[in-house]
């Protein structure tokens, strides 16, 4: 060991950002082991490394007993008063046992166990790394696909973008540049594992971050998202500022801000709607592009029967359910949807049900206060 080690190691942490305190102790736990299985203990061995020079010294370390047992780890007090005057029994004492050929037996041994403690290290700087970025969005390349996977490159790291996170009929060619959002970074034993998805809802939040200023600013808030990949989308946002449409800001100049997040998703329609404080407003406004004549709300605050035209029947509810279905996920709210013609009807319906139920309350209350008077009497 000498000073040209030392310089490898200040240009192993320059170059890979690795600790050279790191590699060190890889090196002396290396160093330990080569000792071990060439000479037979290690026990009681330490290794001291000189930072400066280089030098590697290997000490046994034994304790001063009155009757040695054994050798190798321990040291009579006789003769541990002919080195120091001053030891006594239950001291320890170090005692160099540097083998002249050590760096040449050691060397494969080292070798290795370093370059596994600096992978190890690596691992760890890029998992600290793409922690950073997990629920953020970054560009990738499509590198290759099998039967489970997508794998995209990331720059440091392969990332893996499973079925079930994939836009359902997109198809990935190898160098294809795709956005993809950071859904999970774990760190296991084969190293980091980053977990991508294209199908994520906040994938489009960070889209629309990336392309309206509002929205990353803070000037226009995203309340909900709902969405089915590859087909459809609502999106709610609202603004404190007065001076500010937050629909139109998002749709942006000619729909330029809008088609740009539609064209990285492969053609995914996209309904920006305005979040209102007035669950009926909102709900109305979430099943765009259809018309609202009333939003009538069950008993249960969370379900609500929503009266549209007979001839926006059909595009209130959507192709297989879909407007209705999006409205609700967005909302929060579960929503029947019945026709203008129907609604006389509906509310005869709930005038009849208000009836029964007043005169099962009636009653009760009569049945209580016959049951009273018998307990008087």
């Amino acid at each position: 060991m000498n000073k040209e080690m030392l310089g490898a190691l200040d240009a192993l942490e320059r170059e890979k950002g690795i600790s050279k305190d790191i590699v060190i102790e890889a090196l002396e736990a290396a160093l330990i082991s080569a000792y071990k299985r060439h000479y037979g203990q290690a026990q009681n061995v330490e290794i001291e490394f000189n930072k400066t020079k280089g030098d590697v010294h290997i000490y046994s370390i034994k304790e001063v007993t009155e009757e040695v047992m054994d050798s190798q780890l321990e040291v009579s007090l006789q003769d541990a008063l002919a080195i120091n005057p001053a030891y006594e029994v239950g001291d320890s004492i170090r005692f160099e046992v540097t083998p002249k050929d050590f760096g040449r037996i050691a060397a494969q041994t080292a070798k290795q166990v370093i370059l596994q403690r600096v992978r190890e290290a690596e691992r760890n700087i890029i998992y600290n790394e793409f922690s950073a970025y997990e629920n953020e969005i970054m560009q990738g390349i499509v590198e290759r696909q099998d039967r489970r996977y997508i794998y995209v490159n990331l720059g440091k790291i392969e990332a893996v973008l499973s079925k079930q996170d994939q836009i359902p009929n997109e198809v990935y060619q190898p160098h294809d540049r795709i956005k993809v959002f950071i859904s999970k970074v774990e760190n296991t034993s084969k190293g980091p594992q980053v977990y991508v998805s294209r199908s994520h809802p906040d994938l489009l939040k960070r889209l629309f971050e990336q392309e309206v200023p509002e929205v990353y600013d803070g000037e226009v808030e995203i309340i909900s998202i709902a969405r089915e990949a590859g087909d459809r989308s609502k999106v709610a946002v609202r603004s404190d500022n007065p001076n500010i449409d937050p629909v139109g800001t998002c749709v942006g100049p000619k729909g330029q801000r809008v088609q740009a997040i539609v064209n990285e998703l492969k053609g995914e329609n996209m309904d920006i709607v305005e979040w209102d404080e007035d669950p009926a407003v909102f709900i109305a406004n979430a099943l765009n592009p259809a018309q609202v004549i009333d939003v009538i709300f069950a008993e249960d605050q969370r379900m609500c029967t929503v009266i549209v035209p007979d001839y926006q029947l059909s595009l209130a509810i959507g192709k297989r359910g879909q407007n209705a279905r999006l409205a609700a996920k967005l909302t929060g709210y579960k929503i029947d949807i019945k026709p203008e013609s129907e609604m006389d009807e509906f509310l005869e319906g709930l005038e009849e049900e208000a009836v029964v139920e007043e005169e099962i309350i009636e009653t009760e209350i009569y049945a209580d206060d016959v049951a009273g008077e018998s307990e008087e009497a």
